[in-house]
């Protein structure tokens, strides 16, 4: 974050996200991913990532949760505020789009935090669960390799789970 902060541009003030491992890591719920999984409305603030890979020694990928799965109502409103350095506000993203991201992909360790993401209690199981049904048919047509009866299943079955 530090880095990041240091080489935004001047001048102005810039919003970045962490999504996926990101979020697990500064969570404390691992302690390590493959890479930083990062994004921002305005990508000025990466003009230097190369420069910031290369001094870190990390690898960054720029995605969020709606590359992957339709878009929940109200994302926006749900990002978790991490701190300010210099003219840059770190979020966690939206966790509710993050946990959908998670329980659609489906890997062991992607469950893991999706669990985590209940237990932290930065996601509330009902909320969830209602927003993932409010998904309107026609955002599916982004993604044609997810169908809206799947993913249903994909969150009962995970829900199911969790609350038994």
């Amino acid at each position: 974050m530090n880095e990041l902060a240091r080489s935004a541009p001047p001048r102005r003030s810039y919003r970045v996200f962490f999504v996926g491992g990101g979020t697990a890591v500064h969570a404390g719920w691992r302690t390590s991913t493959i890479d930083a999984d990062l994004y921002s409305d305005d990508e000025q603030v990466f003009r230097d990532i190369q420069g910031v890979k290369e001094r870190l020694n990390v690898n960054i990928e720029f995605v969020r949760p709606e590359d992957f799965v339709p878009a929940l109502a109200g994302s926006e409103d749900r990002h978790v505020f991490i701190q300010t350095a210099g003219r840059v506000s770190f979020f966690h993203y939206d966790p509710y789009a993050q946990l959908l991201s998670k329980v659609v992909r489906g890997f062991d360790r992607d469950m893991q935090d999706a669990r985590n993401f209940l237990s932290s209690g930065m996601v509330e199981p009902e909320r969830f669960r209602s927003l993932v049904r409010g998904i309107q048919d026609r955002a599916y047509a982004r993604y044609p390799a997810l169908s809206r009866l799947a993913v249903l299943e994909a969150v009962e079955e995970f829900l199911s789970q969790i609350e038994a």
